[in-house]
């Protein structure tokens, strides 16, 4: 454990493998990219030291090739590997698989990752640190009719969710016994395409929660911390789609409580390297553990803003037996950070994905705001993987200007050729509820509602001056683009073949 890493493969994609990337070059390291057939002509490709081809551009022929990429790692000569996030990140079956070639893992290790990274066994594992979490099941339902009992047990609603993943997949919300059927079969069929794994469990739905997560970093000597908490509650259907730190909502003392916490699940599991424990918060502020991610998380850039430290430095410095450099006492939040994910997706059209040409590309600067990207003008975004592409964060001494900066940002920032989200987040960062934080799970879902409702009264939606001049610009620029490509080509703009897609699938990718 103590030969220092010479040379990390990066077994992912996107803005992500880039962002890891360019983590190995600042700490001296040689890189490994690795890519499909969509993938051969993306950012992290060129960056990287050495490139070589997984399969073909579907995700099971390769980014999720485990013996594809030990035999590149073994090619290249790369001794550790960083899977990112998705993909292999929370496979103890991958890790157990780099641990046997004798290829570091930068990660927790196998037997860590099965007892926290499925979500039923870190339920278990809740229970024996003495952690208050959200009542339900423990094992993964072996029956509808245990599914029945579990759910009266508990009470409707209930919550049902895929063991061996997150990101809003595998997971469906139940309010009485009659949906409980094909919930559950939506939700196992879900999960196994997702994950390679149909186990699901049941849990109570909490009403109207915060959904916040501690950032924790542990080492290979006993020394555990948590880095402060993000804000996780404006979500889509179960996924994050703005994210911030420090919370408005946590005070000093519930930061202690909860990291506290957060760092009992941790030992109790002999976790090492960073992960992330999620939390519920209710109205009364008592908060109860959700799971485990044991692995880096897409909003890790707010973390490293408030605290100046760089994760996955400290990810890599872990994985190759150095002992944290700081303690509990050293770990002190300043400012805010807000992070807008970006992504290729209409929200105008049912937040339909939208795959194609990037004919133009504006992207947003000046103080305060960071941007990990993973896309240029003139790449094709496809049609095979989840559609995000980048991270936009905005950081300040405060909250209030951090949203400010975050809007100028976004009126900096364009996309053209493809839909993105770019616009709902100007509406999100407008909002007065955001802007006063009252905000919580169902806070997105309930905006969108007033929104469309407000479309359907009025015949158009009401944005600001600022932004519909924005948008104005941008569509104006965008169809002259599409106008000038027509005549050049000769023939009509491409099918929307994304959006044919999510139509026959019935589901978000």
């Amino acid at each position: 454990m103590n030969k220092k890493i010479q040379k990390v493969l990066v077994a992912n994609r996107g803005e992500i493998a880039l962002r890891i990337l360019r983590a190995c070059r600042e700490l001296g390291l040689s890189s490994v990219a690795v890519y499909s057939d969509a993938d051969r002509a993306s950012l992290h490709v060129g960056y990287a030291d050495e490139a070589y081809r997984l399969g073909p551009s579907a995700a099971t022929e390769s980014y999720l090739r485990t013996d594809r990429i030990l035999e590149i790692a073994r090619q290249s000569g790369a001794d550790a590997i960083h899977p990112g996030y998705g993909f292999l990140s929370e496979n103890a079956e991958f890790a157990a698989a780099c641990e046997q070639a004798g290829v570091r893992f930068i990660g927790p290790s196998s037997s860590a990752m099965r007892m926290l990274g499925s979500k039923t066994k870190a339920r278990q594992t809740a229970d024996a640190a003495d952690l208050p979490r959200v009542p339900g099941s423990t094992q993964a339902l072996g029956s509808l009719a245990e599914a029945k009992r579990v759910a009266l047990d508990v009470g409707y609603p209930v919550m049902l969710k895929a063991a061996a993943g997150g990101g809003g997949k595998g997971m469906r919300a139940v309010a009485s016994e009659s949906e409980l059927a094909g919930a559950l079969e939506n939700a196992t069929s879900e999960a196994e395409r997702a994950f390679g794994s149909g186990e699901v469990y049941i849990e109570k739905l909490i009403q109207q929660p915060r959904h916040i997560e501690i950032q924790l970093l542990a080492d290979h000597h006993g020394n555990c911390v948590y880095l402060g908490e993000r804000e996780c509650s404006v979500q889509r259907r179960h996924q994050k789609v703005v994210e911030e730190a420090p919370s408005a909502a946590v005070d000093e003392a519930l930061r202690r409580r909860m990291g506290s916490a957060a760092v009992r699940l941790a030992q109790a599991a002999g976790y090492t390297n960073a992960g992330t424990a999620e939390f519920l918060v209710d109205a009364e502020r008592n908060f109860y553990f959700l799971e485990m991610n044991t692995r880096l998380q897409v909003e890790h850039p707010v973390t490293e803003l408030v605290t100046g430290l760089d994760l996955v430095h400290l990810q890599i410095q872990i994985a190759q037996g150095d002992p944290l450099p700081f303690t509990q006492q050293d770990v002190v939040l300043r400012g805010h950070a807000i992070e807008c994910r970006i992504y290729a997706e209409d929200p105008e059209n049912g937040f339909m994905p939208s795959p194609g040409k990037i004919t133009r590309l504006l992207q947003a600067s000046g103080p305060g705001i960071r941007e990990d990207c993973g896309i240029y003008e003139g790449w094709t975004v496809p049609l095979d993987y989840d559609p995000i592409l980048s991270k936009l964060i905005a950081y300040a001494p405060t909250r209030a200007l951090a949203i400010e900066r975050m809007l100028r940002a976004l009126q900096e920032y364009h996309v053209g050729g493809i839909a993105t989200n770019v616009n709902l987040f100007r509406r999100i960062l407008s909002d007065r509820g955001f802007r006063s934080a009252e905000i919580d799970t169902g806070y997105l879902e309930r905006l969108l509602a007033e929104s469309s409702t407000s479309t359907l009264e009025s015949g158009a939606v009401r944005d600001n001056d600022a932004e519909n001049a924005a948008t104005i610009a941008a569509a104006i620029f965008e169809q002259s683009q599409i106008a000038a490509e027509t005549k050049e080509n000769g023939n009509a703009a491409p099918a929307n073949a994304w959006k044919a897609t999510g139509r026959r699938e019935g589901m978000r990718l």
